[in-house]
Order: C-alpha cells, then sequence, then structure tokens
C-alpha cells in the first residue's frame, strides 16, 4: 500500500468496479485501488436492485441515459454469459390501464423506434393471452428486456480488477480530500492516507458529501428514495411469465410499481418512492439526523413537495397502507390478494435535485483537476454500469478531451 496510486476509484458498487476494471483493461499494470466504505462492495444501490436489464425505451432520445442503456444491456447479457451468471430474456409488457396511459404508451411507442429498441403495440385481448391475470386497454411488448442478479455481477467485476493487478479494500471510508497539481491525498476514517495521481468518485447516495470534500460547487442535493418491495408467495409466483410494468409519469424519474421474475424463480412487487429520511435506512421509519437535516434544509425540496405534493402524499399512504400498494398493482393485475405478499428489504434510490427542484434525469458528472465525480447515476444505472465505467475510465485517462 506504499508509494502513489494512478488511480484510486472511491464507491465499489457496479459502476465504481466496472470503471476500475475498464481504467486496467485501457491501461495494463497502472495503480488502481477499488475500494468502499462498507465490509463489502455492492452493499447499498447495487446490492438492492430490482434485477431488470433495461432496454432503454424510457429515455430522452440523444441522451446519455439512452446511448449508454442500449449498449449496456447488450454488454451485461455477453459478460453475464462469460461469468456463468444467470440471465433470462423475459420480455416486459408496459400495461395501459386507461385512456391516459393509453396515450403515453403511443408516444413511448414512437420513441422506441427513435431510439431503435424493438417494440410492439398488442391489444386488450392479446395481452390477456399473453398474460391471463393481467389486464389493460392495450400494452407494449419489449422482447428484447431481460433479468439477472446484479450482486453477482458486482462481484465479477470486483475479481476482474483484482486479475487484473488491481487493488481492493473495504472498510475505508473517505472523509477529506486534498487535490494539488500533481497528486491527491485522501485522508480516511481510520486516520490513513491514501495517495493518487487522479480520483474518481462513484459515491452513489453520498455523493454530494464527496463533491463537497473535494471543493466543488454542490448547487444540488442528493435526496434518498426509499423503494419498498414485496415478494409473491412461492405458491403465486407463477402468476405473470414476464416483467410487467405501468405506463410512467413522464415528470417523474420512477417506473412505478411493477411485477418482477427473478432468475432464481421468484416474482416480486415493486418499488414505490418513499422520500426517506435516511440515505442508508433501509428500514420503514428509519432516521438519520443529518439526513434529514439535508432533506429539510435544501431549497430545492420546497419546491418538489409543491410539485409533487399529490404523488408524494400517494406513496407515503401506500407505504404505510398494504391495501393502497395492492390497488396499485390490481389496476393490471387484478388477481392479486393481499395474502399473495410478503414484505422484504427496501432499496434507496440516490436521485440529484437541483436548486429549482428538478430531478436531474439523465447521468450528471462533476470535475476538477484531478477528481471525476459521479453526482447522479440513475436507474437503469446497473444495465448501464458496463459502458459508464468505460466512459468514467476514458475522462479519467484523458481529461483534456473529456
Amino acid at each position: 500500500m506504499e508509494g502513489v496510486f494512478d488511480y484510486v476509484v472511491v464507491g465499489g458498487g457496479i459502476v465504481g468496479a466496472s470503471t476500475a476494471w475498464h481504467l486496467l483493461r485501457k491501461r495494463p499494470g497502472a495503480g488502481v485501488l477499488l475500494l468502499d466504505k462498507e465490509q463489502a462492495f455492492g452493499v447499498h444501490q447495487t446490492g438492492h436492485n430490482s434485477g431488470v436489464i433495461h432496454s432503454g425505451i424510457y429515455y430522452e432520445p440523444g441522451s446519455l441515459k439512452a446511448e449508454m442503456c442500449r449498449r449496456g444491456a447488450r454488454l451485461t447479457e455477453e459478460f453475464a454469459a462469460a461469468h456463468g451468471i444467470p440471465t433470462r430474456r423475459t420480455g416486459k409488457l408496459l400495461v395501459a390501464t386507461d385512456e391516459r396511459e393509453v396515450a403515453g404508451m403511443h408516444r413511448l411507442h414512437e420513441r422506441a423506434g427513435i431510439n431503435g429498441i424493438e417494440a410492439e403495440l398488442v391489444d386488450a385481448a392479446e395481452l390477456a393471452r399473453r398474460e391471463p391475470h393481467v389486464r389493460g386497454l392495450g400494452a407494449l411488448w419489449l422482447p428484447g428486456t431481460g433479468i439477472t442478479d446484479f450482486r453477482l455481477v458486482n462481484q465479477a467485476l470486483a475479481g476482474e480488477v483484482e486479475g487484473l493487478g488491481g487493488v481492493l479494500r473495504t472498510g475505508i471510508e473517505v472523509v477529506g480530500v486534498v487535490e494539488g497539481t500533481d497528486q491527491v491525498v485522501l485522508r480516511t476514517a481510520a486516520g490513513e492516507e491514501l495517495k493518487t495521481r487522479r480520483v474518481v468518485f462513484c459515491g452513489g447516495v453520498q455523493a454530494d458529501r464527496l463533491a463537497r470534500l473535494a471543493g466543488l460547487e454542490v448547487d444540488f442535493r442528493i435526496v434518498p428514495f426509499r423503494g419498498e418491495y414485496y415478494d409473491v408467495v412461492p405458491a403465486r409466483a407463477d402468476l405473470v411469465s414476464t416483467l410487467i410494468y405501468p405506463i410512467p409519469d413522464p415528470s417523474l424519474p420512477f417506473l412505478g410499481v411493477h411485477l418482477t421474475p427473478t432468475v432464481d424463480g421468484g416474482l416480486n412487487v415493486g418499488p414505490n418512492a418513499v422520500l426517506g429520511l435516511a440515505r442508508e435506512g433501509y428500514r420503514k421509519f428509519s432516521f438519520q439526523r443529518r439526513d434529514a437535516w439535508d432533506v429539510v434544509s435544501f431549497p430545492g425540496m420546497y419546491a418538489v413537495a409543491r410539485q409533487h405534493a399529490r404523488t408524494g402524499a400517494r406513496e407515503l399512504r401506500n407505504s404505510l397502507w398494504k391495501g393502497g400498494y395492492l390497488k396499485a398493482c390490481q389496476k393490471y393485475c387484478p388477481s392479486l390478494r393481499a395474502e399473495d405478499l410478503t414484505p422484504r428489504e427496501a432499496g434507496i434510490r440516490a436521485q440529484a435535485v437541483l436548486r429549482d427542484g428538478s430531478f436531474v434525469h439523465d447521468f450528471l458528472l462533476r470535475r476538477t483537476p484531478r477528481t471525476l465525480h459521479v453526482i447522479n447515476a440513475p436507474s437503469p444505472a446497473a444495465t448501464s454500469a458496463l459502458p459508464i465505467g468505460e466512459h468514467l475510465a476514458r475522462q479519467a485517462l484523458d481529461p483534456a478531451n473529456a
């Protein structure tokens, strides 16, 4: 551990692990350190991911999200196959249950054509034939969508980093960043100093705090949204054979409660999106004073509250009342029953919010001369991890042309 690393990647989730791997592939023999403050990699967003390999249909044509998702879906399947990680092409049905959603479905169909994604409109009768337990006025069929276990992908990426000579360290929390003209010193909670020529920060829900440590102007806030899931009891796990999604609200970065088959033969429902008061608190009613203060003291959150008060109230009600959550599912799957649902651990989505209250929908990067920060890595960050990691590695290797 003596000497100066060429690159340190802070944050060992799937995006950070991919970045470290691509750094070593592009510059064999470089001194690369991948570290995480937890005792294992991928504990937070990656470890609570729904496992969907997204097609990229939702995203604005020409956006980084759209480009990375399309490439990432293919690369994820190839990487998983090469490492013996299970995947399955289930396809996805986006179900419209009222006329407003039908209009949204047609807009998504047009966007699929622009984004080069295979999609087919199906009517109510065809929807019922394909999925007898699902009801709607119609649906958009996306045959290219699949499922995997992104925790295993994360582990395999970390293994590749180590196999190429990179150093892996866990339990290392960065609490200080001192940037000089030729190196960066990372100070850790244990009093250690790590020296490196460049740093890539993939801090997820802690991204704004790490950016502030590095001296960046932080005109945004990372806001945690809890995504709560239920498992469908094993006896009813064959309720659907494909992914079943509602038509999403285009003003929100969340896709709505959906039915998701898993690669191990299970079925889960979720997630919703409830404002969190603890960035890493997965239990209902989790509270952390600093995290809560960061939410309520940020001016942008008052604009969010004004714009999305009704949606926020509905999500909170459904979080507290299982019947409300169930009704959101029964819009498209009326045979689902309360006794079919058993709670499972929630996830936390790190969502960047600007001072005007707008959600950042695309990937957002910030930098100093020797540090690169992933500020916003929204869903489908797991699907996009391989190409986004390559993109970050390229920027770290050649910042002058970034």
